[in-house]
């Protein structure tokens, strides 16, 4: 029996390919895990990845007829709803209301009756862009819980902050939580 249910949403990042550590950690020590991904996210890191770590389909379609109304039945599943890696564009969806695919809409769904935790990653200039911050502090206010990110050389070669929380922190988080 599984400790606790666990959706990670993964959005279009370069640090995407985290979220399947991540779900690793989670699934070796018998959380119950599964993953949406945003169209973006896909060109980051393969549904065969995520799949295979959590033996659940991903789901990307709020259509998909695998799984009835998957945005309204995934968050009742869920204990914990993580957005990881959190892109610049998929924090402004979720602050604006935006629910054009299948992770916006799951965040608009839950409401806030389930934890919703928020892994920014991006170009340290894009975390520091007064609309993201911003998007960040009235997603805190409204009951999102934002990770911090890590300081170091990005993806892009920039130095400064905007890394993901390391999988392996971010799940002794988990851990803790729950």
């Amino acid at each position: 029996m599984s400790k606790s249910n666990i959706l990670i949403c993964v959005s279009g990042s370069i640090a995407a390919y985290k979220a399947a550590s991540l779900a690793s950690a989670l699934v070796k020590d018998e959380y119950s895990v599964r993953c949406t991904a945003t169209e973006k996210a896909l060109e980051f890191v393969g549904i065969a990845a995520l799949e295979g770590i959590t033996q659940q389909p991903v789901l990307t379609d709020m259509f998909n007829p695998s799984w009835e109304i998957p945005h309204i039945n995934l968050p009742e599943w869920a204990d914990l709803i993580l957005l990881y890696p959190a892109s610049a564009s998929s924090i402004c969806r979720l602050r604006t209301g935006a629910a054009d695919d299948l992770a916006s809409a799951i965040f608009l769904a839950n409401n806030f009756r389930k934890p919703y935790w928020i892994a920014p990653a991006m170009n340290v200039n894009m975390l520091e862009n007064p609309a993201t911050k911003e998007n960040l502090k009235i997603l805190e206010q409204w009951g999102a819980t934002i990770l911090p990110t890590e300081e170091g050389v990005l993806a892009c070669g920039a130095v400064g902050k905007g890394k993901v929380i390391p999988p392996e922190i971010c799940f002794q988080r988990i851990k803790e939580f729950l």
